[in-house]
């Protein structure tokens, strides 16, 4: 549709203008003739039904009337009236089945088998038979055999429907009219109708409101013989072309105001490159386990390791490792830098909170922070409707000494909150780089039932003491998708509809603003 067309369109609401063709200003007088001539008013089905024209016509000069102001008054009724179906009519027209069957059978008789090939045979058969108008001959020498056991009969089905067909449904009883509905051959049909009256303006002539007032008309003053349509400031105004914000944008937006309002800083996560080490290494992640496989992890080719570590924490992050420390007594193997050089696309943000408690660690002194990230990681993950190679992850990440999990389950008890999950339950859980962990779980009240909606835990001493934090200071964490309560909250069953090439834009266009029910 071009902006002139939108433009046309938007004016005819503004001034409720209908625009007629010459046929329809011809229908429109006629029914402004029929009108003038009747004291009450009139049906427009019968005024349909007597010119002869479809009913949907009649309907548009009504509108058309209606949009020129008081010329007419049209209140919509509904009334429901008989049809013949399909079928009906050619039973209408030809017979009823167990009519047709008794005519199709001749005096000697006709086999069983021979008779059910028949179109209407097999219904035929039945009615004939309760009827009394056939009998069959089980024992017949060449099989089951079909007689005719009346020579006239007289077809009431056929008698009915020509009634109805006729206009005259309502010398059949309803009983009857019930029993052919059952068989289909006949179907109750509601037609809405519009009874028209005159208006408080009405005439048989029609004179065309104006729309617009011109340069032209103020000239000459011919403005002031011309009668003007009111406006419909009720009507909608032309929607602007402009750009819309993705439904996970609007969700991230809410919940980064969320981690805003309780305090916390938002973390740098531009790096979607990291190394084997800040994602793996760094968080005690032994280099066998098997989400660093390629079945789970993407790895650059170009370029494919990093150089640039600070060397005394790697010395001690390979120590703890291989050999153990800090009370811990490791994963007992053989650490390679090479592994660890690595470069990946980053599995999950929590890399970036690696690095960030690694910086907070080499301050002078220890400052209690709450950090937080909501963006993209990656997954060689195999693609389904819930499943995708990319997401976001939302993290916190709270540094203090003594945080206790009282703590963790208070903080995540008022976070859930603010985001209008109110019923939460933990369950224990393993992560290589938290002990305890626990999952998340909330009550779904519309699945009535209890779904996971994040994972947390507290981070391991064997990641934060060689990164040279003190001794008592306790870090706790947690973390979530951000697609899923997107999907949710949008009702989006399918997570490619949401992101990737095969989005459809009007969704993105129409998705309302986000209110999380804190």
């Amino acid at each position: 549709e071009s902006h002139s067309e939108k433009q046309n369109s938007h004016y005819r609401s503004l001034f409720g203008f209908a625009v007629t063709s010459m046929a329809d200003t011809g229908l429109v007088e006629t029914l402004l003739q029929r009108v003038e001539k009747v004291d009450g008013g009139l049906d427009s089905q019968d005024v349909a039904t007597s010119l002869g024209v479809d009913h949907q016509a009649i309907v548009g000069a009504v509108k058309s009337l209606q949009a020129l102001g008081d010329v007419i008054s049209a209140e919509q009724r509904s009334s429901k009236h008989w049809e013949l179906t399909g079928e009906g009519c050619e039973i209408a027209e030809q017979g009823s089945h167990e009519a047709r069957v008794v005519s199709s059978i001749p005096e000697e008789g006709m086999p069983q088998s021979q008779l059910m090939k028949l179109a209407f045979g097999k219904v035929g058969f039945s009615k004939a038979m309760s009827n009394k108008w056939i009998r069959l001959d089980k024992g017949h020498e060449g099989g089951p055999r079909i007689f005719k056991t009346v020579e006239r009969l007289e077809d009431l089905v056929r008698d009915k429907l020509l009634l109805v067909q006729k206009g005259q449904a309502s010398q059949l009883e309803e009983k009857e009219k019930n029993e052919l509905k059952k068989r289909k051959l006949l179907s109750e049909v509601t037609v809405k109708s519009y009874w028209i009256t005159k208006g408080s303006c009405f005439s048989t002539t029609i004179t065309k409101q104006e729309t617009e007032l011109t340069p032209e008309m103020i000239a000459s003053g011919s403005w002031k013989e011309k009668k003007f349509k009111p406006y419909n400031f009720e009507a909608m105004g032309v929607a602007l072309d402009c750009g819309h914000l993705h439904p996970l944008m609007k969700v991230r937006t809410q919940f980064r105001q969320i981690f805003l309002e309780m305090g916390f800083t938002e973390m740098p996560t531009n790096n979607f490159i990291e190394s084997s080490f800040w994602n793996f290494d760094s968080l005690f992640q032994p280099q066998q386990h098997p989400a660093r496989d390629q079945h789970d992890t993407f790895f650059l080719s170009d370029p494919a390791q990093a150089h640039e570590f600070p060397q005394d924490y790697l010395e001690r992050v390979r120590k703890v490792h291989s050999e153990g420390g800090f009370g811990s007594q490791g994963y007992k193997y053989d650490w390679k830098i090479e592994e660890a050089q690595k470069n990946i696309l980053r599995t999950h943000t929590t890399a970036v909170s690696a690095r960030m408690l690694y910086k907070l660690a080499q301050q002078e002194n220890f400052t209690p922070v709450k950090y937080f990230s909501i963006d993209r990681v990656f997954r060689n993950e195999t693609l389904d409707a819930t499943h995708l190679a990319e997401f976001h992850q939302i993290e916190g990440v709270v540094a203090d000494f003594g945080l206790t999990l009282g703590d963790l389950m208070g903080i995540l008890h008022q976070f859930f909150n603010k985001l209008g999950i109110t019923k939460l339950r933990f369950k224990p859980a393993y992560n290589p780089y938290t002990e305890p962990s626990m999952e998340v779980f909330s009550y779904h009240e519309g699945l009535k039932k209890w779904v996971e909606v994040g994972n947390s835990g507290m981070f391991r001493p064997e990641m934060l003491l060689p990164m040279g934090l003190p001794e008592g200071v306790t870090v706790i964490a947690w973390g979530l998708s951000l697609e899923r309560p997107t999907m949710i909250k949008y009702g989006i069953n399918n997570i490619r509809e949401l992101v990737g090439h095969k989005v459809n834009l009007q969704m993105v266009y129409d998705s309302p603003v986000c209110r999380l029910d804190s």
